[in-house]
């Protein structure tokens, strides 16, 4: 049975699910920000995962994101595996804009989160992945 992190689970509200990965929203009201989780134990590196489930990962990630620039209107969409903190692989796909509180830095180590347990608006116009 795959499990989810816990810093995952408590930051994050299910969205949806492809057979490869659980597909996330942040819960900071600052950005529009998606979290794609591979539904593998122990995974830690992308490149750890076999290349077919490698390309499935990619297809998945650019549908978000997107999805993500078409429903906010975002001057950027930020990318990223960073993993530091929460060891099990996770993609971050968040909406940037110019004049947002981290602009033009990165979003990690910056400001407070802004906790939001209702899904944002936005959310609910992307279309998921099959």
């Amino acid at each position: 049975m795959t499990t989810l992190h816990p810093r995952l689970a408590a930051d994050t509200g299910a969205l949806g699910e492809t057979d490869l990965c659980w597909l996330r929203w942040m819960r900071d009201a600052r950005f529009p920000w998606l979290i794609v989780v591979p539904k593998r134990d122990g995974l830690r590196e992308w490149h750890h995962l076999p290349v077919p489930e490698q390309r499935r990962l990619l297809a998945t990630v650019n549908h978000l994101a997107g999805e993500l620039e078409r429903v906010t209107g975002a001057d950027k969409i930020n990318l990223g595996a960073l993993g530091n903190l929460v060891p099990q692989l996770h993609v971050h796909v968040i909406a940037r804009f110019e004049g947002d509180p981290c602009w033009p830095g990165p979003v990690w180590g910056q400001g407070e989160p802004v906790p939001v347990d209702t899904a944002p608006e936005w959310l609910h116009r992307l279309r998921l992945p099959e």
